[in-house]
């Protein structure tokens, strides 16, 4: 009996060893799927229409998409085929149902599966769980031709000079954990930071309340300028929970696996956990934890006031606890074991998910994260403690009349009425808050919360040294030395108003966390949720507008596997056309005289030139850069009448505008225009300004300020100017 490779289809092998070595080998294409779209095989397009419209055995029955938009419109599609000009096009097919059926005969990625979980009391609807396999969207990952230069495999330290006197953090590779980490795995082993953010997300607008809790994953691995892009797609979602638990596959943090990397190199991969991004709340129900108590320490509600760091909350304390626990109730007993769980402060989760998942620890993989930890802790409290201070007509008051700046928001209406602040909001005022409550408020609280900001500021940065984190401690330190004075004004109240004289605050209290986390993996930056809200709305808000807004879960998996094999097909298309000499158009019938019983370690064809990796782009939706400043150039030097004038682009020294191609005002008068923005000497700069082109030509650059030379009463070659309020 013969065995035959599931990749490149080559038969004859001996047993599946031989198999496992062929495939095995470091420079071989079968365990990529780069290779297997190029070597798309002809064979495949002889495919009957009955096949074409077959659905995947996991995959929920997709004929519900007939009565709502889906994948795409079909009858728009099949209105434009029937086009006589699209008739005349050599396409492949001819209605919108046969353009699926070619999309679904696209290799694909990691395949959805689904299943049915019973409950013990009734629900409206069937709770399913729709779900990828963890490790294969690792290897998606892993082995996409665009991370080729972007992603780490070697653990290090970092230091600012040779006598390594001064240790810097920056990405994951960089901290203590990757290190300990590697010195435990074999040697040659590959260390793969696994990333996981789940979230709960609206996805249906104004009426419905339909709500989808999506777990996306990631690697650490890929640098944290192309990880924290949108376009670069780094995470990936790997299941629809509809419950908030999630069995993942833990057996490749504990043996190892043989995966891909961009260049299709075999790597010996080990997958522990590097982060859970999550806010506070979700971040306790993971950890095991009850309510008022840290997720990453030991500390409880009453102790979130030290200004210390308490013992770390470790997995094996958690599981010694557990232990404990089943000798005096059973987990069938939901109630009696709840009530023990209480007593360790824990929430009655009998079996952790992190439990066997080895080398990770709740302590170190609960990172914090700048949105939820550093922002949103600024608005929710912060905020409120300076609103109680200054009061609020006078704090809306001074933000209202602050001179606007370029490039930072202007809150003319002031902050107290602000709807769905964003993150971006919120560091707009975290620029002046401090500047406009300065002479309002206590000065030690003042003391404290400006502690608090520098602290926001230094743990954002993107490279922290041994310096740089003595001053985090300190400012940190600083807040401690000064908090009671917000306490004793009374300042702190609850959403009722009622005065609070407490520091229960879990975020005040995960601060002391943030310096132990730079150290162990890296700089809190690469962990942000910014990245991952975005993620839902490509992953599901945008799949779920296509659906035909029934059994949302099923279709948003359809969705996102055809969008995955199109983008895998396009990207193999775009190999081949960019590919000179290409090595994929070998002739067959060489290519089965080669035997892959031998060790072709030595073999470079399948080594991808690098010139060819560079023109691959991001898996996602990127935006092109326009470069104005040649664009004003070329236009610059056009004749008179080809171009339309005034010149929308131009540039002077190193600035260049681009204005809208209407104006915001298409006529008014110079004298109004000076009266409307109070310029009373505009006429005079414009006679100025146009002598001096007259004089010295165009490409002079004119001083800002200095005495008119001409009159307010100028005569000027024109009457009427265009106003653009913004570029």
């Amino acid at each position: 009996m013969s065995y035959q490779c599931p990749s490149c289809g080559k038969d004859n092998f001996k047993d599946h060893g031989t198999v496992a070595q062929h495939m095995s080998q470091p420079r071989s294409g079968c365990n990529t799927w780069l290779q297997d779209l190029i070597r798309l095989r002809s064979a495949s397009v002889h495919t009957t229409a009955n096949s074409m419209n077959t659905d995947e055995p996991n995959i929920p029955d997709i004929d519900s998409e007939l009565d709502g938009p889906g994948f795409g419109d079909w009858n728009e599609i099949d209105n434009f085929l029937s086009l006589e000009m699209i008739k005349s096009l050599p396409l492949s097919f001819r209605s919108a149902k046969e353009l699926r059926g070619r999309a679904e005969m696209l290799p694909s990625g990691p395949r959805w599966f689904s299943q049915t979980i019973l409950t013990a009391h009734p629900t409206k609807l069937p709770v399913v769980l729709y779900w990828r396999d963890p490790l294969e969207c690792i290897a998606s990952i892993l082995n996409h031709p665009f991370f080729h230069d972007r992603i780490d495999f070697t653990s290090r330290r970092v230091y600012t000079t040779a006598q390594r006197l001064c240790r810097v953090y920056s990405e994951w590779m960089t901290g203590d954990d990757t290190w300990n980490m590697q010195s435990a795995l074999p040697r040659g082993a590959t260390l793969l930071g696994t990333i996981l953010s789940s979230d709960k997300t609206n996805i249906s607008m104004m009426t419905g309340n339909r709500v989808a809790h999506p777990l996306l994953i990631s690697l650490a691995n890929i640098h944290m300028s192309t990880e924290l892009k949108s376009s670069s797609n780094a995470f990936v979602l790997t299941a629809l929970l509809p419950v908030p638990k999630f069995i993942y596959k833990k057996k490749s943090a504990r043996k190892g696996v043989m995966l891909s990397d961009p260049v299709g190199h075999s790597r010996y991969c080990f997958t522990p956990f590097a982060s859970y991004i999550v806010d506070t709340p979700e971040a306790m129900m993971l950890a095991t934890v009850g309510g008022k108590t840290s997720p990453v320490t030991m500390a409880m509600y009453k102790q979130f006031r030290d200004s210390f760091r308490h013992e770390p909350c470790m997995k094996s304390t958690t599981l010694a606890q557990l232990r404990v626990i089943w000798t005096r109730a059973d987990p069938g007993d939901i109630e009696a074991f709840f009530r023990e769980a209480q007593k360790f402060r824990l929430n009655g989760v009998s079996e952790p998910f992190f439990e066997d998942w080895a080398l990770s620890d709740p302590s170190h993989f609960f990172t914090p994260e700048t949105l939820h930890h550093i922002h949103r802790e600024f608005y929710d409290h912060n905020v409120k403690w300076l609103i109680c201070a200054v009061g609020d007509a006078e704090l809306d008051f001074r933000f209202s009349v602050m001179q606007p700046i370029t490039g930072f928001r202007h809150f003319h209406g002031g902050i107290l009425k602000l709807k769905q602040v964003t993150g971006r909001a919120q560091r707009d005022i975290q620029h002046s808050i401090i500047a406009v409550s300065a002479d309002a408020a206590p000065s030690a609280m003042i003391t404290a919360i400006r502690a608090l900001m520098d602290f926001r500021y230094l743990v954002q940065s993107p490279w922290i040294n041994n310096i740089d984190l003595e001053r985090i401690s300190a400012a940190l330190e600083e807040f401690h030395a000064n908090k009671n004075a917000i306490l004793a004004g009374g300042f702190r109240h609850s959403q009722r108003g009622r005065v609070i004289d407490n520091w229960y605050i879990p975020k005040i209290e995960l601060m002391q966390s943030i310096v132990p986390s730079i150290q162990n993996s890296g700089v809190i930056m690469q962990w942000t949720a910014d990245t991952t809200e975005h993620a839902h709305i490509t992953e599901i808000k945008d799949p779920a507008r296509s659906s035909n807004n029934n059994n949302y879960n099923s279709q948003i998996c359809r969705h996102l596997n055809r969008a995955d094999k199109c983008h895998r097909f396009e990207l193999a298309t775009s190999l081949l056309d960019n590919m000179s000499g290409s090595k994929q158009q070998v002739d067959d019938a060489a290519a089965d005289d080669v035997d892959f019983n031998e060790d072709d370690n030595d073999n470079d064809d399948y080594d991808i030139p690098a010139e060819l990796l560079e023109t691959i782009e991001c898996p996602g939706y990127s935006c092109p850069i326009t470069n104005h400043f040649a664009i004003a150039k070329l236009l610059q030097h056009r004749e008179v009448g080809t171009v339309p004038m005034p010149l929308r682009p131009f540039s002077v020294g190193c600035t260049s505008f681009h204005l809208a191609y209407a104006p915001s005002i298409r006529a008014i008068s110079i004298d109004d225009a000076a009266l409307m923005f109070g310029l009373p000497d505009l006429r005079p700069a414009i006679s100025d300004f146009l002598g001096c082109e007259t004089a010295r030509g165009q490409d002079f650059v004119h001083t800002i300020g200095g005495a008119r030379r001409a009159g307010p009463t100028a005569s000027l070659p024109f009457e009427k100017l265009q106003v653009w309020f913004k570029l």
